[in-house]
């Protein structure tokens, strides 16, 4: 073993020697640094297991699932105006637009037709109308039962599919398919029940109720046509702003809008919509991260305190050793390597404390498992020892420059 290895060894022996001979004022020393720790993985943790779960969903999408809703500037609205799209703008989509597959419109029930009854019990749900090509553009599966399919939709029939929260909501019992549900005054068979997927900001995406869109139009009826969204897949991706702009174009005709005029709707896809989730939680955890990164400042600080402390707690024990024969550099490099020691001791302890934080969070408020990547870890660490280090160089620097008379005469 080379002398230099043998010296790391040794001042760490030391450095743990020391601090666990002072427990509790090794304790208060690292508490910035453990509270800095704690609170940046608590805040990734959440962030990133949030980000993990909105990802997988966009995943089961795909990239170039275009989303086309309607879109009224806050001036127009507070003048009483409301931009729609209407199924007439569905069918001009579907019939002009070459290069796509799946369009399908969607209309949502609201008011008491939103109201979902079975033998006595009520639930109010979102009760959504759209076509068969909802299952392929979002991926959604039964677990029980079937998804209705075209024939259903061209027929109108009543036929429904669950969320799997409606069941315990209606509280469905024995097999939950081939039962009748009433919807709007009307009687509804149910074919299906969708797989769970859980909560998402507290927001139970489970909790709704798919029909038909030809059997929506019907159940809604009245003398106002509903404003719609459509979602249709573009079939190649490299077509994907070509069909897009064919869109615009096409809607901001069919709508009589001039050119001064802004678009009475808004074409999305899924990767712009991931890409805006994604730079929302990468700002949310830089922000908080360099706001955490206070706490670590503070915790170097009192480390660096206790150090200078320690140091003049000690100048008789570094007086002997320098009357032994260490020198400088060993005593520099024992008191810099008892400052990061510390400090790594805090960070793993506000490691596991963060996770602790960050899984109750998480758990509390319905978030998605909270999850911390690999870089959070490693940069914690990183941090953690980097404080060590430019803290304890002045407490270090202070001890190896006593001289050894002087030490040995301290009282």
């Amino acid at each position: 073993m080379s002398s230099v290895a043998f010296k790391i060894i040794e001042s760490t022996r030391s450095a743990a020697q020391s601090v666990f001979a002072h427990r509790f004022r090794s304790f208060l020393t690292t508490l910035g640094i453990i509270i800095g720790v704690a609170s940046v993985i608590a805040v990734v943790s959440v962030v990133q297991g949030l980000s993990s779960s909105i990802t997988a969903q966009f995943d089961g999408m795909g990239t170039n699932v275009v989303t086309i809703n309607a879109f009224t500037p806050l001036k127009e609205r507070l003048q009483g105006k409301n931009s729609k799209l209407t199924y007439r703008d569905f069918l001009e989509i579907k019939y002009k637009v070459k290069g796509i597959s799946h369009i399908t419109p969607t209309v949502a029930a609201t008011g008491p037709n939103g109201v979902v009854q079975y033998k006595g019990e009520s639930a109010v749900t979102r009760v959504i109308g759209t076509g068969s090509s909802y299952q392929a553009l979002y991926g959604v599966f039964p677990e029980q039962g079937r998804f209705f399919n075209l024939s259903d939709d061209k027929s109108r029939r009543r036929v429904a599919v669950l969320g799997n929260s409606i069941i315990d909501k209606l509280e469905l019992k024995g097999e939950v398919v081939g039962q009748y549900i009433m919807i709007g005054g009307e009687w509804f068979k149910v074919i299906g029940v969708l797989e769970k997927r859980g909560k998402l900001f507290g927001f139970d995406q489970d909790d709704f109720v798919l029909l038909p869109y030809t059997t929506t139009q019907a159940l809604l009826g009245g003398a106002e046509e509903p404003s719609i969204s459509i979602s249709l897949q573009v079939n190649d991706a490299a077509e994907l702003e070509g069909i897009k702009q064919h869109i615009k174009n096409l809607l901001r005709r069919h709508h009589n809008l001039s050119k001064d005029h802004g678009d009475d709707f808004k074409i999305n896809t899924a990767e712009q919509m991931l890409e805006t989730v994604e730079k929302i939680t990468s700002n949310t955890t830089m922000v908080l991260s360099g706001v955490v990164g206070i706490s670590l400042l503070v915790g170097g600080i009192g480390i660096m305190n206790i150090m200078l402390v320690s140091v003049t707690e000690r100048t008789r024990e570094i007086g002997i050793q320098k009357a032994l024969g260490a020198t400088r550099v060993d005593i520099l490099l024992q008191f810099l390597i008892e400052a990061v020691f510390l400090c790594l001791l805090g960070g793993l302890v506000g490691l596991g404390l963060g996770y602790g934080a960050g899984a109750l969070v998480s758990s509390l408020i319905n978030l998605p498992a909270a999850q911390v990547p690999l870089w959070a870890v490693v940069l914690s660490f990183g941090f953690s020892a980097g404080v060590g280090l430019i803290f304890g160089i002045i407490p270090a620097a202070k001890a190896a420059n006593l001289d050894p008379i002087d030490a040995l005469r301290y009282e």
